[in-house]
Formats: C-alpha cells, sequence, structure tokens
C-alpha cells in the first residue's frame, strides 16, 4: 500500500512509537508570536497518539514542526517529542535545553 506523502511525514514518529513504547511527545501552541505549552496533562500525549494526533491537526491545515531529543548523558536514546503547531507564520523555534539533544525534527509542510 503506497503511503500519502503526510503519512510519510509521520512515518518516522510512528516507528519511534513502537520502538519506545514509553515516550510522550509535549505539544506547544503558536501563540501572539510565542510559542506556549499547556500545563495540564492533556497536552502530553503517549507515544502512539502522536502520528493520529498530528494528523488530524495537519488534515484541518495547520502546520508542524516536531523535534525528537534525548538527555546529554544517553545522546542516541530517544526519551521526548517536542510538537510546535501553528496556522500562520511561526515564531523562531526554541533551541533544546542544553541538557537535552536533537537527535531528529521534520517540518509540515516542508
Amino acid at each position: 500500500m503506497t503511503q500519502t506523502p503526510l503519512q510519510a511525514f509521520l512515518a518516522p514518529l510512528a516507528k519511534l512509537a513502537l520502538k519506545h513504547p514509553e515516550i510522550e511527545a509535549e505539544v506547544i501552541w503558536a501563540k501572539d508570536g510565542t510559542w506556549q505549552a499547556q500545563d495540564d496533562e492533556a497536552e502530553f500525549l503517549d507515544g502512539e497518539e502522536v502520528p493520529y494526533y498530528a494528523e488530524g491537526l495537519l488534515l484541518e491545515g495547520f502546520h508542524l514542526h516536531y523535534q525528537i531529543l534525548s538527555e546529554a548523558d544517553a545522546p542516541k536514546l530517544p526519551v521526548h517529542i517536542r510538537l510546535f503547531f501553528w496556522q500562520n507564520g511561526a515564531p523562531e523555534l526554541p533551541r533544546p535545553e542544553a541538557d537535552l539533544t536533537l537527535l531528529a525534527s521534520g517540518r509540515w509542510p516542508a
């Protein structure tokens, strides 16, 4: 079965969730020219929810930049995902904290 471009874009996140089921994703929204994470637990997704959640928003016309992060003491082990969503113009993306390493990222639309 042939993947759509959107499914191909989300495939690394789906594979990551299968390989590391304990991973969680933080949802961060562009609001008033800045990135704002929600404080409630509803905005943290289990890894398996990430591709479905993201696909729904992308189909509604949102844009996405994701970051897959590891901790500095285990730089090849992914421990966290950040999902940055926006509609009209994205603020500059923040750099990961000093104790985190960026393993991979992606942007839709590219």
